[in-house]
């Protein structure tokens, strides 16, 4: 069974290995939906240490003498940046949606937390020889691959007829765009607009 997340918008993951292309795919869906009226939010999960801040700066200075939040408010974006004062563990998924202001938006985009229990498009490259995630992951809701037309020659058929889940191509954004769309439609016709199912 998959614990639901509760949000008041749809939250859609992207789950991929490194190296398919979830940055280069997400940077390229986002004007699309844009142009479609669609206002996204994303949520980026990284292992690396995080610097937003610039040394000599003001936030920084401030940051540094021991503020444990800081929040940049100028005329153009709003910053907010949240110190630990001792190494703490990953954030998680929901620590991230807690700070996102979800009035000003229609969609939350996520790219990493594999694991959260959220509808996930799933990427993959055939070149990089991973294997796919869907058949282990039930909150996979389609497949954005290279070789949308090929079959796969491990299981010997299309992942689709395996998968029973939309095979999109990953050098076509606009099909994964609408598809997208459309999938935004269905979810703000639920009451629970999180709840992963095929």
């Amino acid at each position: 069974m998959i614990t639901r997340l509760k949000f008041p918008l749809p939250v859609l993951g992207f789950a991929a290995y490194s190296g398919t292309g979830k940055t280069t795919l997400l940077t390229r869906l986002i004007p699309l939906l844009k142009h479609k009226g669609i206002r996204t939010g994303l949520i980026k999960h990284t292992h690396h240490d995080i610097e937003m801040d610039q040394p000599g700066k003001d936030s920084y200075r401030l940051r540094k003498a021991g503020a444990s939040q800081i929040v940049v408010a100028g005329k153009n974006r709003i910053t907010s940046i949240v110190e630990s004062p001792q190494p703490m563990p990953e954030a998680s998924l929901s620590q991230a949606l807690s700070l996102i202001l979800a009035d000003s938006l229609d969609l939350i985009m996520v790219e990493g937390f594999k694991s959260a229990p959220i509808p996930k498009i799933e990427l993959h490259r055939a070149v990089l020889q991973k294997p796919y995630l869907y058949p282990d992951d039930p909150a996979i809701i389609a497949l954005v691959t290279d070789q949308p037309e090929k079959s796969d020659q491990k299981h010997r058929q299309h992942p689709l007829t395996k998968a029973k889940i939309p095979l999109l191509d990953i050098n076509h954004p606009a099909g994964v765009a609408t598809f997208i769309e459309h999938w935004l439609i269905t979810q703000q016709r639920r009451p629970n607009n999180l709840n992963p199912s095929r």
